[in-house]
């Protein structure tokens, strides 16, 4: 997403952070009403209706139509279309992220958690949780099968409470077991 796409969305949104306007959009969903018949449908004065109008008609979200001397409101159905094309789908919204280290936010739980290659504690909050986990699963080599004690042995080398920590490997899906319990390996899908 480039700049000026993300200073237009934030432009929408700061545009229709505010109920009066939300509620002009409402209306001119239906049809098109002029300012005077807007500010007493919404009890407002008509130079608040008139400022609400420019700030959506500035975004191209309203569109006005003359007729003699009156000026009739109505939705930019078009403009909403070209809008939702052009920035709001999936992948505009979420190129912009790019530019982020995502991978920072592991790193600073990590450096919380983990003290000379050891789990100083078990978080408490799943989103850590998992972080831990993913850290812990690659100790272990994708297409081998280990018995609970392997399992064990390797969890125990970075903390004492290997039980937990092997159940929560299981429950979040980075391990799988045999139903009997005695083999574990790392699911095909999980790689």
């Amino acid at each position: 997403m480039t700049q000026k796409e993300l200073d237009i969305l934030l432009q929408f949104f700061k545009t229709l952070a505010d109920e009066n306007r939300l509620k002009i959009i409402g209306l001119l969903s239906h049809r098109e009403h002029s300012v005077g018949e807007l500010a007493a449908l919404l009890d407002l004065k008509e130079p608040t209706v008139s400022h609400h109008l420019a700030r959506l008609k500035t975004l191209g979200l309203v569109d006005v139509r003359a007729d003699g001397n009156n000026r009739f409101y109505r939705l930019d159905r078009a403009a909403l279309g070209r809008l939702n094309q052009e920035i709001f789908s999936t992948e505009r919204l979420t190129s912009w992220v790019d530019d982020i280290d995502v991978d920072a936010w592991d790193r600073k739980v990590l450096s919380d958690y983990i003290h000379d290659g050891k789990l100083k504690q078990i978080p408490t909050k799943e989103k850590k949780l998992i972080v831990i986990l993913r850290w812990l699963i690659t100790r272990f080599e994708p297409g081998r099968r280990y018995t609970e004690r392997d399992v064990n042995d390797i969890i125990e080398g970075v903390y004492d409470d290997y039980a937990m920590l092997r159940r929560e490997l299981v429950d979040f899906g980075f391990l799988a077991r045999d139903s009997g319990g005695g083999g574990y390996w790392i699911p095909e899908d999980s790689v």
